[in-house]
């Protein structure tokens, strides 16, 4: 199976040796065979690693597996991920020791930032993002996740994907979700094909399992497959559960919030309080107008850190029907809340003019209609959170191309042991 889940023949498979010389976005190292780039899965810089090339299909670069380290890099650790030791997708920089780790992702997202967003060496020092660098959210190791999601097999044993492939990883555990979130999952057996959801609340363990998806017509070959396959995974499928309660109890400072057991919360236990400290941290001198938009604001953490900072009323915009009433629930005697469930570019347009906007989108970034939407409400302040460097390099762009200048610039290694980065900036004009 081929890193972009297509299926290889062996005609697709070339064996080389070749050093890497730096990372990319995504966790691959990079590397020259044959006077090509290649991207290698589990290299780090530095090393000379005998490759397998899985992938030749792009004339401007091959990705290729690592196959053995010939000579190690000083900050290669053995796996702390069992699971993704043998083969899972799910902890891809397990094997890197983890401050070496953040160092790797502060150098990353400083290149993605100039490339994709063309930022400036000398803005990002002023924005305070290299005295910093990517920053620990909590102690190095495994625990950190509060809410995981598995995969039944054609056994009904649970366990994580693995690396771009539709098989199951079973008898070897990931290290990231908290202790005890997983225990016991292996005893049990699910509907093969279901997904399972294990969320860690204040209120106790949460095991939800979900019904598989409806077969997908048409052969892999179709182009449309992936689209198909994201359609029916996006569909409503019917939810048992097994253990705890539909409804997940999440706390950030004095409020309490209800959260349906599929639905979205911050993966690291420490990232919802730290995200929302950081954003008020960099708003606290521009309060100085009354209303605030809180864009993609799910349940609306943010929004009440704004309001807990003196924000006279603020909006929060979603599409997500449950986050929305979370949110209502949870600010029902606060009428300086005011909430929306739709599109949010479509939305906003309509919303009070703001002082101060916060997005956080999805990883696939806000995009140019909601940028635009933001820059056209001419707030003086724009907080902008993103867990894909990529889009948010990209919407970085869109917003100092409407006049904003980054004033701070925060990252979190908020999923240790992976690529993944959680980025936080702020922008005025």
């Amino acid at each position: 199976m081929g890193p972009n889940g297509a299926d290889m023949t062996d005609v697709d498979v070339v064996d080389a040796e070749l050093v890497t010389s730096g990372m990319a976005n995504g966790g691959e190292a990079v590397g020259r065979f044959d006077g090509r780039v290649v991207f290698v899965r589990g290299a780090l810089p530095g090393e000379r690693v005998r490759v397998r090339i899985v992938d030749r299909s792009n004339d401007r670069f091959w990705r290729a597996v690592a196959e053995e380290i010939v000579e190690p890099s000083d900050d290669r650790v053995p796996p702390a991920c069992p699971a993704a030791a043998h083969g899972g997708g799910c902890c891809d920089l397990s094997f890197v020791e983890p401050v070496a780790g953040r160092r790797l992702k502060t150098g990353v997202t400083a290149d993605v930032l100039r490339r994709i967003g063309s930022l400036t060496d000398p803005q990002l020092e002023e924005s305070g993002f290299f005295a910093d660098g990517v920053q620990a959210l909590g102690p190095d190791g495994a625990g950190w996740r509060v809410r995981t999601r598995l995969f039944a097999d054609d056994q009904g044993r649970a366990g994580v994907h693995a690396w771009h492939a539709s098989s199951v990883i079973v008898g070897h555990e990931c290290s990231a979700p908290v202790d005890g979130l997983l225990t016991g999952l292996g005893e049990l057996r699910f509907r093969p094909g279901s997904e399972i959801v294990a969320v860690a609340g204040a209120d106790g363990r949460h095991i939800a399992e979900i019904a598989p998806p409806e077969p997908v017509l048409g052969s892999r070959a179709d182009r449309r497959h992936v689209q198909r396959t994201r359609r029916m995974r996006a569909a409503a499928r019917p939810i048992t559960m097994v253990e705890g309660d539909d409804q997940v109890t999440h706390r950030v400072g004095e409020r309490t919030w209800r959260i349906g057991v599929n639905g979205f919360w911050q993966a690291h236990r420490a990232a919802p309080a730290a995200y929302a400290r950081t954003v008020v941290e960099m708003v606290a001198g521009d309060m100085r107008d009354a209303v605030a938009w809180d864009l993609y604001g799910g349940a609306g953490i943010y929004a009440g850190a704004l309001l807990d900072e003196s924000a006279a009323q603020v909006h929060v915009v979603d599409s997500d029907a449950g986050a929305i009433g979370a949110a209502c629930a949870t600010f029902a005697e606060d009428p300086r809340l005011v909430v929306y469930q739709g599109d949010v570019a479509a939305t906003a347009a309509d919303l009070p003019k703001p002082g101060i906007v916060v997005l956080d989108p999805p990883r696939t970034g806000a995009g140019r209609a909601v940028i635009d939407t933001v820059a056209a409400a001419g707030p003086h302040t724009v907080v902008y959170i993103a867990c894909d460097i990529g889009r948010f390099a990209r919407d970085l762009g869109f917003l100092t191309a409407h006049g904003y200048h980054l004033r701070s610039l925060r990252a979190f290694d908020a999923f240790p042991g992976t690529h993944h980065v959680e980025a936080i900036a702020c922008l005025t004009r």
